[in-house]
């Protein structure tokens, strides 16, 4: 395609400038990428010849040239994991996760990881490790690693069906019958056992884990000098087997063999110097030797190695607990030998309990044990009323809404008070009654308006239902009452705001300041507002201050997170609201809400379900959990799943006229017309006229066919709501069911007359070219628009796409031009604006995609495009690093993986580039990138 020709525009010259600094910036940093590059290149290399040691201190140097390449975190972790330094792995994948690395890459290395360090409840309990959405490879090879954890754990049942899942997937695999056999030796199946071990030698005679496993059951079967044969096969096949040779070691102690033990201890010690084992076996020896001072002198080193060890890790290692034990014991220490017997005692199936008070138990997080302290003194003191509010807040804990209520009713009856009416509103809100939270509420202040309590709850409510005036008032009553008081000061500045009055917000945070400097919420308030304002390097300065001071903040860190997406910054986002998760406390769900939310809007289908699933589990009963989990379903195609928690979800939502038609709308979504007819029917029932409510019948009666039923509903809601385009719109989607194609056309354009909108105008447009001829007309409609609104990037962005689907390059380049005009930050715009050079073999291309890098370095899509503009241009050598990051976030786009494989066979990196190529193939057959990929593929057979 020519290079246009035609005199630049000023925002045009401003614009080729700011790219100009953005490549010269690019190039500046070009070399620093290049070494690390190398660096990464012999760091392979290294790992490849096993020298581990090398590969570290070359990673590490990469690292230090570039910290942000996925490749280097995803292969240090690795080739620390293989080192034993687990602590360190899960710190260099961790941080590929949130470089942005598609976590297929790095679930199964970090999962061992964690149950190196003895974290195996985290396997499962982690979002990252979740199983779903994983490719099939990729899930079997996690299947295993929880199975594991299980196996640890003690739930054989569990890990048992993790085992076959994974199985299922590939029966011939050895490592499943592997991992089989422990499973089976601590159910205490040793048959099973022995069958599943004969199994894996089947399969793998000459795999020196299948044949320990073995061993280890004969072991268990067999006098010890029928099993010394079977670990002398091990150690022939793999001399370096510490496990058969310090079980080898043990059976010849047993036998009092001692200089052959001694030998093999000495060998363990060389490969492995601080394996507790082998010197607990050296203090037996020697003991047996008459050489008290040596034994003693290993024991204190057995204990000295296994003391730091946290008990966490030891809890599922009852070999190290038993070990340790023992050790203190017999060097006369029992005090200290106490916690480690005990706690191998603990892996028993009997375990001690204590009971505590009730007001211990509520104040130590565990209010079971307070419910049954409370109800067994009320059948004593049936008329204790502030026993019962006790217990009310206890059952609030647990989730028992509907108890508490009863309780805090039934003290009402012994004496009417104000704490006791609070306490009753309390528990109408936490089980979704509003209305009758407020009344309660409002009931408790006309009583005794000290109940700050109350009173704040009050506010929040009438924040939740959108009613900020009135939120505003009741704060400002608050305030009046209690003036010097800061927090109340705050919570007037966020109903104030929330009201649209910056001004007041703004003097209500800096009084609350003037009261107190240290408090984080005036500050964070302060710093929305400048996000208001657009000033977002004041809103960054008062966060970061902030966050200095407490790095586990909450709400500065949900601020940041905001702040960071709305800055066009999707890695830094996702840190920050990973952060709000981990610092949020066991029953707040909003860091999971925000974390899910976001994961979304950046397209993580995968993560954003992981993450859900982690929300869910803290906040079953939820509504809004439950919603929000549906919503991720439907993201990942998982309509049935998403149709039997909004079930749920309605069941559960509170008496709530606009919650329950979200819900419907999304049952409706979720292919559940039925559902959200009964939805819809329920908010009605509680406002008859709510329009919303009204939409979602009408929908529903459209789904299913039932169009005299639709048609009534939608001429009462344009009756209602005759200046809205819903009801026409509506009218429109009647048409269609009844093919009348002209009657379509006639609705939508009188939709967009009433209610002229960039979403009327793109579904007027669709409709316009779907009719023969009409595609013209539809694309004018769209010129029409963009021409009277040039700053509506939406439609502008769906004029260069038609453009380019119609193949119309030089127009869709202009079209992207266009919007980066308005838009110059637009990051997909300039993304795909660098995809239409490419096609027209522009060599701009590059500085197009120089740009969008530099606003979005850690989006795959847009790796992609700049690494394929990089290879355009002949720098195979930069492009190369660049894909290697985009197929580790994106593994599988198989676009991505043929452009990685195309580079890698140019750069004589045939191998690798053979399964780039196959994975591209495979990803999506038939695709064009498949076809590429299969015809290079053939030429390096």
């Amino acid at each position: 395609m020519p290079k246009l020709s035609r005199k630049a525009s000023p925002i045009c010259l401003l614009r080729f400038a700011a790219i100009a600094l953005a490549a010269a910036l690019t190039t500046a940093a070009w070399a620093d990428k290049a070494k690390a590059s190398k660096y990464y290149e012999d760091a392979l290399a290294r790992y490849e010849r096993k020298d581990l040691a090398g590969a570290i201190v070359q990673l590490k140097n990469a690292a230090q040239e570039d910290k942000h390449l996925l490749p280097v975190q995803v292969l240090l972790g690795k080739v620390l994991l293989e080192d034993s330094q687990p602590a360190a792995a899960e710190v260099a994948l961790s941080e590929a996760l949130l470089l942005g690395v598609n976590r297929a890459e790095v679930v199964v290395p970090l999962a061992k990881a964690l149950i190196m360090q003895g974290r195996q409840a985290e396997v499962f309990e982690q979002a990252r490790l979740d199983l779903t959405g994983l490719p099939p490879d990729v899930r079997r090879l996690l299947a295993l690693q929880h199975a594991a954890a299980r196996t640890d754990m003690g739930d054989a049942k569990r890990a048992q069906a993790l085992i076959d899942e994974a199985r299922s997937a590939d029966p011939n695999a050895v490592d499943s019958w592997i991992a089989e056999v422990l499973v089976r030796i601590r159910a205490n199946q040793l048959t099973e056992a022995m069958n599943a071990a004969e199994r894996a030698v089947q399969l793998a005679p000459n795999s020196a884990d299948a044949l320990y496993q073995k061993a280890s059951v004969q072991h268990l079967l067999l006098p010890p000098k029928a099993v010394l044969a079977s670990y002398d096969r091990v150690l022939a096949v793999q001399a370096n087997h510490v496990e058969a040779r310090i079980a080898r070691a043990g059976l010849l102690v047993d036998l009092q063999r001692h200089k052959e033990a001694a030998a093999d201890i000495s060998e363990v010690l060389r490969l492995s110097p601080d394996e507790p084992r082998a010197v607990y076996l050296q203090a037996v020896l020697a003991d047996a030797a008459g050489d008290k001072a040596a034994s003693r002198a290993n024991l204190a080193k057995v204990t000295g190695l296994i003391d730091p060890v946290p008990i966490n890790f030891l809890r599922y290692r009852p070999q190290l607990l038993l070990l340790n034990g023992l050790a203190h014991f017999d060097m006369g220490e029992p005090l200290k030998a106490k916690p480690y017997l005990e706690a191998f005692h603990r892996s028993q199936p009997q375990s001690p309990t204590a009971k505590l008070l009730a007001q211990i138990y509520l104040g130590d997080g565990a209010p079971e044990r307070a419910i049954e302290t409370l109800e067994s003194y009320l059948i004593r003191q049936p008329a204790d009323g502030q026993a019962m509010m006790l217990l009310a807040s206890a059952n609030i804990a647990q989730g028992r809404h509907s108890r508490a209520t009863s309780l805090m009713q039934e003290a009402l009856k012994t004496k009417e008070r104000a704490d006791f009416r609070s306490m009753l509103g309390m528990s109408y809100l936490k089980a979704g009654r509003y209305g009758d939270a407020r009344e309660a509420l409002e009931a408790s202040l006309k009583k005794d308006p000290r109940q700050l309590g109350a009173g704040v709850t009050l506010v929040g409510l009438l924040m939740r239902d959108s009613q900020y005036a009135k939120a505003a008032s009741r704060a400002a009553e608050l305030v009046k009452a209690n003036p010097n008081n800061p927090s109340l000061l705050t919570l007037q500045g966020e109903a104030q705001a929330a009201a649209g009055n910056v001004n007041g917000a703004k003097l209500s945070f800096e009084q609350a300041l003037a009261l107190d400097r240290t408090l984080a919420m005036p500050r964070i308030g302060l710093a929305r507002i400048s996000v208001q304002r657009g000033d977002m390097d004041a809103a960054a300065a008062r966060l970061t201050e902030i966050l200095k001071q407490d790095e586990r903040n909450l709400e500065a860190l949900l601020a940041m997170a905001n702040l960071a997406e709305r800055r066009q910054r999707p890695d830094e986002a996702l840190r920050y609201a990973q952060k709000a998760v981990d610092a949020a406390t066991a029953t707040d769900i909003r860091p999971h809400a925000a974390l899910v939310t976001l994961l979304l809007r950046l397209g993580k289908k995968g993560d954003a379900l992981a993450a859900a699933k982690v929300m869910l589990a803290k906040a079953a009963e939820n509504g809004a959990a439950l919603v929000l989990y549906a919503q991720v379903q439907m993201a990942n195609a998982d309509k049935a799943g998403a149709r039997a928690t909004l079930t749920q979800a309605a069941r559960r939502a509170p008496a709530d006229a606009s919650a329950l038609s979200d819900i419907a709308g999304l049952q409706l979504l979720a292919d559940d017309p039925a559902g959200a007819a009964y939805t819809a029917d329920k908010a009605l029932a509680l406002a008859p006229d709510f329009v919303p409510a009204l939409i979602m019948q009408a929908s529903v009666s459209l789904r299913q066919a039932d169009l005299a039923k639709a048609e009534t509903r939608i001429k009462r809601i344009i009756q209602m709501q005759p200046k809205r385009e819903v009801g026409y719109t509506l009218l429109a989607d009647l048409a269609q069911a009844r093919n009348q194609p002209t009657a379509v056309i006639e609705a939508l354009q009188r939709a967009h007359e009433i209610e002229p909108s960039t979403a009327t105008l793109l579904r007027l447009s669709r409709a316009l070219s779907g009719q023969p001829g009409g595609l013209k007309q539809g694309l004018a409609a769209i010129e029409r628009w963009t021409k009277a609104h040039p700053k509506d990037l939406a439609a502008q962005r769906a004029l260069a796409e038609q453009l380019v689907a119609l193949g119309d390059l030089r127009a869709a380049r202009a079209a992207y031009e266009s919007l980066l005009a308005v838009s110059p930050q637009d990051a997909v715009a300039l993304n795909d604006l660098a995809n239409v050079l490419l096609q027209t073999k522009d060599p701009g291309a590059l500085k197009i995609a120089e740009q969008a890098m530099s606003l979005q370095s850690g989006n795959p899509i847009v790796q992609d495009t700049y690494a394929w503009a990089l290879v355009a241009a002949g720098q195979l050598e930069r492009a190369l690093p660049v894909l290697r990051d985009a197929r580790l976030r994106a593994p599988e786009n198989a676009e991505i993986r043929y452009h990685l494989g195309a580079v890698l066979a140019k750069t004589g990196k045939h191998n690798e580039a053979k399964q780039e190529l196959n994975a591209a193939v495979q990803k999506n057959p038939g695709s064009p990138e498949a076809k590429a990929a299969q015809i290079l593929l053939d030429t390096l057979k």
